[in-house]
């Protein structure tokens, strides 16, 4: 990490150390004239033979999928093999709108341009919108000129309000640092987000963002706020960032590999993006190529590639790339038809009708369906030398090729509804859209509407589908075994399958050549003796095993398998003594409606599924005065990523159980649901636990963590939190006092390598701050989760990975966290007992209701009675122990309610026997 100190010369923030040399080199070429500048390489590639072209051209027209080497052929057509290409591109084109009901249809956005500042961190070459903040006015937009520009674009009928500025103008000049402080902004996102919802409410107008790169949290953030975002891809050419005189060097948010990370992220959060290339900056062919298969992967993988551009570049004057010819219009048109053929029918594909001279009809003929946002109030900020042309003259072109042009709204008709729209946004865009084609409707005006919570609260909130699922799970069962939409909601299987082979953490990709379905966690061969030698370390200092020992240790089976599981319990004794410790508990989850993608999860619904249900607040207080009637000391509450979930529903929930059970410990909301409680409600993570600290939240389940390694999480799940924002919110509930549990699921598309890397992350948290309870090892079950039911996922791990895995963790979190629980509903009672002779010595709790392992298909119950729990250990001549939350002692009046009730209120106890195998 650099440190930055200000520059008292031009108020740009210098990094100093290791980025000081690459930033002086850089300022210098900007400041001198005379300096070398980047020249943009010539995009050819050498030519192709005839028959090549005519082999390609063959199977363009047949519907061949091509491959990146084809594309690069096709790009170089000219003369008659550009026509022929072309007319492949109008059909595939022409086919995609008659299916979606818009047959000669091309559209585009009435918008106005709002550029909220200028200002940016990058240093692209050709760039003419950044600038320094001594040549502005006023280094940001203020309210009032957003909201002018704004107002009298939504007069004209404009429905988009485009937010254009640079990339974190704050981490460069100390300048916008002070206005962001001075306006009481924590950063120029915050501001975004702010002048989004004014122009919302004041307005009407759409907001779409173009604020450069975004984080998954970012996107969390901004997602309530506007129905669309984007970003140009603009290039995968690596070089052209990485090599000095290259026109993307110096410019950190240019990395090709950071920006297919925001492509990624944005899909996974479910937000309608656009993005798209920009040619003749100096890319070959074959880079621009690849450049479309990057966004087509990312396409297919996510689903949420609303739109791409397919943009020229135009040089222009006092830029480093000002002498740069310009990209021909030949060009634009065979890389816009080879765009076309590589993405298929169903894409969007926009050429901005202002970089395209008069030739609109070639433009057409290579395939574009859209002609993007054009404003019949501000410039082009970004090419300002370049007027859009008048709405009037663009359809008269337009129809001129034998088409009608339609205006759209800024998110495109397949992403209004759920979870891609979300819901403060919903009334501002059913305004503003023709119910039967989801574009705008004739003569709709925006105007101002209230952006707040959904309902007001939860408290608002009736019981809503299936809520007696807690107890009927055990009897009827669920209705189907997937969700409705499971061919979508979760991505496309083809091209995650490709992601499924996991390779082991700090390993190289493999190459392409070498991907296969999936990998399964069969251990390495190892050395003779390598498991003898890594159970003599383990008997002698359990806390010196290296990685490659404990992944040795992972792989024992047999007499090996019986010594690690001695070792581990020696430990084990030496740590918590005999007692099987268990808690009192009640699960609440208040609601199964969720649509982030988790590609194991078997309880997410959507809304109208028959599963679904959603608790009142009644529903949920009643639960817990249940709970605490039976005895309980705790209950854990959880919920799916509902799409209408008010950012305060998790304040309202706890302040509601601690209302009707004052001491009642409540042990609550996972990280994820934590992340977007922060972003609904706009308040920071740590700000959001403090009030959720002050509603009555007690501790936090350390769920949602899966394995700690994203290239895991990413086949796991479409659109949960990545491993260092799980690690974000844990640690910063421990630093304000909150505990937490810690939690690992394995046995899926991961290997034992991520097992001892996923522990190796627990334990540093642990030795940082200190914060966790226990650790909970939870065994993926397979039956009903949609990546097993895809063909992706092992059916769970075997009986000896189970007993390995909780014994080496018993090993590698000694003297750091001292209880290791297993998961009855996962393992049932031989499984259990497997474990506790092998390191493990808490049950977890009675449950009460365990529904989203049953949804997943475990067998084992939704509840234990404490006879019950009692029935796993006494075999093993152990005795049982109740505990609380935190592992203390608890009180007789508590113990004697449990003992009362064996632990389960009558409510969920089933009128029918549980079976178990």
């Amino acid at each position: 990490m650099s440190v930055f100190r200000g520059n008292s010369d031009n108020g740009e923030l210098k990094a100093t150390q290791e980025d000081s040399e690459t930033r002086e080199a850089t300022e210098t070429r900007e400041a001198s004239p005379t300096a070398s500048s980047p020249t943009a390489s010539s995009p050819t590639a050498s030519s192709p033979t005839a028959s090549a072209m005519r082999r390609t051209l063959a199977r363009a027209r047949d519907g061949k999928s091509l491959d990146r080497d084809e594309a690069t052929i096709l790009l170089q057509a000219r003369g008659e093999d550009l026509t022929t290409l072309l007319s492949y591109a109008s059909r595939t084109r022409d086919a995609g709108l008659a299916a979606a009901n818009r047959p000669n249809v091309i559209t585009y956005s009435r918008k106005v341009f709002i550029p909220l500042t200028r200002l940016c961190r990058d240093r692209c070459g050709y760039c003419t919108f950044a600038t320094v903040p001594h040549r502005l006015h006023s280094l940001y937009l203020e309210p009032d000129e957003v909201l002018a520009i704004a107002r009298e674009g939504a007069s004209m009928g404009c429905k988009e309000a485009l937010f254009t500025l640079g990339d974190k103008p704050e981490d460069r000049w100390h300048q916008a640092r002070e206005w962001l402080d001075a306006h009481g902004y924590d950063d120029t996102l915050s501001y975004v987000r702010a002048m989004a919802i004014r122009v919302l409410e004041e307005t009407g107008l759409l907001p779409h963002l173009n604020p450069g790169v975004l984080s998954w949290q970012d996107f969390q953030r901004l997602k309530p706020v506007a129905p669309s975002m984007g970003m140009m891809l603009e290039t995968t050419a690596r070089r052209l960032f990485s090599d000095k005189g290259g026109p993307h060097f110096g410019s950190p948010d240019k990395d090709p590999a950071v920006r297919l990370r925001v492509l990624e992220d944005a899909g996974r959060c479910n937000v309608p993006f656009t993005t798209g290339i920009l040619i003749g900056i100096g890319e070959t062919l074959a880079e621009r190529a690849e450049s479309i298969f990057a966004i087509r992967k990312v396409a297919r993988e996510y689903g949420g590639i609303q739109e791409v551009i397919v943009q020229n570049f135009r040089a222009k004057p006092d830029t480093k790339m000002r002498d740069v010819p310009d990209a021909e219009l030949d060009d634009l048109a065979a890389t816009i038809a080879v765009t076309r053929v590589v993405l298929g029918a169903k894409a969007r594909i926009q050429a901005p009708p202002n970089l395209v001279g008069a030739q609109y009809d070639l433009i057409l003929r290579a395939g574009i369906d859209d002609w993007g946002g054009v404003s019949p109030l501000t410039p082009d900020h970004v090419n300002p030398e370049r007027p859009w042309p008048d709405i009037d003259e663009l359809a008269a072109r337009t129809a001129a090729a034998g088409f009608t042009l339609r205006e759209r709204l800024t998110v495109y008709p397949p992403y209004i509804r759920e979870p891609w729209l979300d819901p403060r946004l919903a009334r501002h865009v059913e305004a503003l859209a023709d119910p039967a084609t989801g574009l705008a409707a004739d003569g709709a005006m925006p105007r101002g509407l209230p952006w707040q919570e959904p309902d007001g609260g939860w408290g608002q909130w009736a019981e809503a589908g299936r809520t007696d699922l807690h107890v009927t799970i055990d009897t009827t069962g669920r209705t189907h075994d997937r969700r409705d939409d499971f061919a979508e909601v979760y991505g496309d299987w083809n091209e995650i399958a490709e992601r499924t082979v996991v390779r082991p953490p700090g390993h190289a990709p493999r190459p392409a050549a070498q991907t296969a379905p999936a990998v399964l966690a069969a251990p390495a061969v190892l050395a003779v003796g390598e498991v003898a030698s890594a159970l003599r370390q383990a008997e002698r200092d359990a806390l010196a095993l290296t990685d490659t020992q404990a992944l040795a240790l992972l792989s024992a089976d047999g007499p090996d398998l019986e010594a690690l599981a001695g070792i581990a319990d020696a430990l084990r004794r030496e740590t918590m003594g005999d007692d099987v410790t268990y808690v009192v508990t009640r699960n609440i989850n208040f609601t199964n409606v969720c649509y982030t993608g988790c590609r194991f999860c078997a309880f997410a619904q959507r809304r109208t599924d028959a599963d679904a249900y959603t608790l009142s607040l009644q529903q949920i207080g009643d639960r817990a005065a249940e709970a605490w009637d039976a005895g309980a000391t705790e209950v854990c509450m959880q919920g799916g990523i509902h799409p209408d979930l008010p950012g305060t529903a998790y304040f309202e929930i706890a302040s509601e159980v601690k209302r009707r059970c004052p001491d009642l410990h409540v042990h609550a909301f996972s990280p994820m649901e934590v992340v977007n409680g922060a972003s609904r409600t706009g308040l920071p993570i740590r700000e959001w636990l403090i009030r959720a600290k002050e509603a009555g939240v007690g501790s936090l389940p350390g769920t949602a963590a899966e394995i700690l390694d994203d290239d895991v999480r990413w086949v796991l799940t479409k659109g949960k939190l990545p491993a260092s924002v799980w690690i974000e919110v844990i640690t910063t509930a421990h630093e304000l006092g909150l505990r937490t549990s810690s939690t690992m699921m394995y046995g899926h598309v991961d290997t034992p390598a991520h097992w001892v890397g996923h522990l190796r992350v627990i334990r540093s948290i642990q030795e940082r701050t200190g914060g966790f309870t226990e650790f909970v090892l939870l065994p993926f079950i397979h039956e009903n989760a949609p990546i097993y039911l895809a063909g992706l996922a092992r059916p769970g791990p075997t009986r000896r990975e189970n007993r390995a895995v909780h014994a080496v963790s018993r090993l590698l979190l000694h003297e750091a966290i001292d209880s290791i629980q297993c998961s009855w509903v996962k393992l049932g009672d031989e499984g259990c007992r497997d474990v506790l002779r092998g390191g493990v010595n808490d049950l977890g709790g009675t449950l009460m209701e365990e529904t989203i392992s049953r949804m997943a298909g475990a067998d084992h119950g939704s509840y234990k009675t404490i006879s019950q729990l009692r029935a796993i250990a006494e075999p093993l001549g152990r005795p049982m122990r109740q505990r609380t939350t935190t592992y203390g002692e608890v009180p007789e009046e508590r113990r004697a309610a449990a003992a009362a009730t064996d632990g389960v209120c009558a409510s969920v106890r089933s009128p029918l026997p549980v079976l178990s195998p």
